[in-house]
């Protein structure tokens, strides 16, 4: 197993922000979003924990009318462009941007019906951090739905992975990508943390070549 090496907490360079946009997220973040819905959730209050540009709030409020979204990031230039995506989706009165360190969010205990998040646990150096404010804030019965990367075994899946999802995209991109799954825990890890938080951690599975997904109830 490659070692886990770090990449920064959250993008706040603008040009990095531009270049995450760019990519094109529209498979990843329709198939979350379903998969999300296959779990039973139908309405309610959802926290979005590392929004990014917003993307997977603006398919979900799409697909199910009875939801308002919290959405919130670190970034200040991720939720620049979140906020022109969310304005021009029509969407304002339903999601709603905030900037917000995920590690010590300022939201009431037992807050929302759902805490779901994409991709933002291989940024946090101690990712316990942040899934233990997931599970603070959710009411007892709230859908949990956390998805992100899983660190490949070794280098040279490390290459075929950014081949195969990232090769049509620019040397920056391909370079962030690479960075990310070097930077992602592995099943294991992300079990163990799980079963720390007193979850089952089967409820942690492998969900593709390239994640992990954690999806439970308060």
């Amino acid at each position: 197993m490659i070692p886990r090496t770090l990449e920064p907490e959250y993008m706040d360079s603008a040009d990095d922000a531009a270049e995450y946009d760019r990519m094109d997220h529209s498979a990843v973040n329709s198939l979350f979003v379903a998969d999300l819905l296959a779990t039973g959730f139908e309405s309610g209050d959802v926290l979005d924990v590392g929004t990014g540009t917003a993307l997977i709030p603006i398919e979900l409020c799409r697909r199910l009318s009875q939801c308002r979204v919290m959405a919130i990031d670190a970034s200040a230039s991720m939720l620049e462009r979140a906020r022109y995506r969310v304005a021009a989706a029509e969407l304002a009165a339903r999601i709603q941007l905030s900037k917000v360190d995920a590690k010590r969010m300022p939201f009431d205990d037992g807050r929302f019906d759902a805490m779901i998040s994409n991709s933002i646990v291989h940024h946090i150096p101690e990712p316990i951090e942040v899934l233990r404010e997931i599970v603070r804030v959710g009411r007892p019965g709230a859908f949990i739905f956390v998805r992100d990367l899983m660190r490949p075994e070794t280098k040279e899946t490390v290459d075929v992975l950014v081949a195969t999802y990232a090769g049509m995209e620019s040397d920056r991109a391909r370079q962030l990508f690479a960075d990310s799954l070097r930077a992602a825990l592995s099943l294991p890890e992300i079990r163990g943390l799980v079963a720390e938080l007193g979850y089952d951690p089967e409820h942690v599975t492998c969900t593709s070549d390239r994640h992990w997904t954690w999806s439970t109830r308060c």
